[in-house]
């Protein structure tokens, strides 16, 4: 690996952490790509998907058909828009509940898991009370 890979994959890491919004690699690339003018969005998917396998971000998969990347590794929940795709972050404590109720029922050694909730986003909300008919 070239100290250039490594470089951008600082700036993607940073890109990510100072976002709460969970962009998928094209918003990624765009942004980094102010940095690194020179950087592909090639480079950006195969840095995503390293980060990711190392487990240093979270990759969520949404039913827009696009990954959207998350730096934030506390446990946490997420909620997904079904119309406009936005992802947001709900901090509830079910971690305890949840994962002995799934070792009661699968009798296996539960190491992590993933919540969740779909439904219609506060300002798509506004927006379809909004429209007029």
């Amino acid at each position: 690996m070239t100290r250039n890979h490594s470089r951008q994959r600082d700036a993607i890491i940073s890109f990510l952490s100072t976002r709460n919004d969970h962009p998928t690699a094209e918003l990624v690339y765009d942004n980094v790509r102010m940095i690194y003018p020179r950087i592909s969005l090639g480079t950006v998917y195969r840095n995503l998907n390293l980060l990711a396998e190392l487990g240093e971000i979270k990759r969520l998969r949404t039913k827009d058909s696009k990954d959207h990347f998350d730096a934030d590794l506390s446990n946490h929940y997420h909620f997904i828009c079904d119309k406009c795709f936005c992802v947001s972050d709900i901090f509830i404590d079910l971690t305890e509940s949840l994962t002995k109720e799934a070792k009661k029922q699968t009798n296996a050694e539960i190491t992590q898991h993933e919540v969740f909730y779909y439904g219609i986003c506060e300002k798509c909300k506004s927006n379809s009370a909004a429209a007029p008919e």
